[in-house]
């Protein structure tokens, strides 16, 4: 069985690691992959960027690939399961229509409000001068969200009107996203623990996973700028039984009423953002497809064979599938280059890859047979415990055998 992944992040690393464990599969194509997939078993990267459509549907076609999968956002709103279905071609993820769940912040509160999902309030604008008018009214602190893709970058916590404009003039002027933030969402301020909760559907049924937890501030304590993650842990210790009755009732279930409403074709991943508030669990936003980081600490407690599980829901009998999970905790913890989120430097040598087992590579290029830095986000660790403290300990032992000028890395995931 040949098997398809695309993208290139520690997300990516973690399902082809997690595909090649199922014993009918012969190879994993990584496209593009990067320096930590090319050392995984059964793995081959391809030289084809996530975007490039039709260069991608060529391969799978030119090679008989069996299944695709596809990782990053970007690709799905581009329409990549529509190029392939159109082909004839296996693939897991929601076609374009369904991904602007994720594509569009405005479309995704929209159909939230439509079914009733529990959300926070919000007010959608497509002109600075009518957000400039209107922040002016708010009481604040307040969030303001771009429109589109922004590499998970695009939210702001504003906690005063001077902060808002900025953020506006950024977004919308300045126009930093390219087009993602040229229309934006000012959404009231929800105070609480945030958690993260991957599942997949068949368009029948949502089932989801075992819960986790991201850390997306730059800094220890939850500060400084946002990235795309630092680290995570799973299960998340705050989703107990009372909030994953809340999350069923008041935004899975509404969710599924929606995709068969909108006749969404929709058999991939669907990632719950949530809000843990005294007032209740509340969503914060949708993601089409597996989160990073927490696609590192949630495959490796997944017992069940992830092939089998993403063709009973390609079959539509994805209610007949029992996810069996470890009972065990997992941490994964994100060393980056210095200077991210902003300006980096790349090309740095990694030393301790090969020695490192528990390891997914992010922006790691292979290159003569050495590991270099290839991006803000490098690598992550994990570690697996009988409990969350075991598993922190753990991870973050096994981050202390790899060393690159620059490292850089939060001291408090899951701590």
């Amino acid at each position: 069985m040949k098997v398809l992944v695309i993208g290139s992040g520690g997300r990516e690393h973690a399902i082809a690691w997690k595909v090649s464990k199922n014993k009918d599969v012969d190879i994993v194509f990584c496209a593009p992959g990067n320096g930590g997939t090319d050392l995984e078993d059964k793995c081959v990267n391809v030289d084809i960027k996530d975007d490039e459509i039709k260069k991608l549907a060529d391969f799978a076609q030119e090679k008989k690939v069996d299944l695709t999968i596809v990782g990053p956002e970007v690709p799905l709103v581009l329409g990549i399961v529509d190029e392939f279905k159109t082909r004839g071609l296996s693939i897991f993820g929601p076609d374009s229509k369904a991904a602007q769940l994720e594509g569009s912040k405005i479309y995704a509160k929209n159909f939230m409000k439509k079914y009733g999902v529990k959300t926070a309030q919000y007010k959608s604008i497509e002109d600075p001068e009518s957000a400039f008018e209107y922040i002016k009214q708010c009481r604040y602190p307040v969030v303001i969200k771009a429109d589109g893709l922004a590499a998970g970058k695009g939210v702001s916590i504003c906690k005063n009107y001077d902060e808002a404009f900025s953020s506006i003039n950024e977004f919308m002027v300045n126009d930093i996203f390219k087009g993602s933030g040229k229309k934006i969402i000012i959404e009231e301020f929800l105070e609480g623990v945030e958690a993260s909760i991957l599942s997949i559907t068949d368009g029948k049924c949502i089932v989801p996973f075992i819960s986790s937890k991201d850390h997306k501030q730059i800094y220890d304590g939850g500060k400084g700028p946002n990235t795309g993650g630092m680290g995570a842990i799973a299960p998340n210790p705050y989703c107990t039984s009372k909030v994953l009755k809340e999350f069923e009732k008041d935004i899975m279930n509404p969710t599924l009423e929606g995709i068969k409403g909108e006749n969404l074709d929709y058999k991939g991943i669907i990632f719950f953002g949530l809000m843990i508030t005294k007032r209740g669990t509340y969503l914060l936003e949708y993601n089409v497809r597996m989160g990073d980081p927490e696609t590192q600490a949630v495959l490796p407690l997944m017992e069940s064979d992830f092939v089998e599980l993403i063709y009973s829901a390609l079959n539509g009998e994805l209610s007949n599938f029992n996810i069996k999970w470890k009972s065990s905790a997992c941490c994964c913890v994100v060393a980056a280059s210095s200077g991210y989120p902003l300006s980096y430097k790349k090309g740095f040598e990694i030393k301790g890859i090969e020695s490192c087992k528990n390891i997914f590579a992010s922006g790691v290029k292979r290159e003569n047979g050495k590991f270099k830095t290839d991006g803000g986000r490098v690598l992550c660790t994990y570690g697996l415990g009988d409990d969350l403290k075991k598993a922190v300990e753990t991870a973050y032992d096994n981050l202390e055998k790899i060393d690159f000028k620059g490292k850089y890395f939060r001291s408090d995931i899951g701590k």
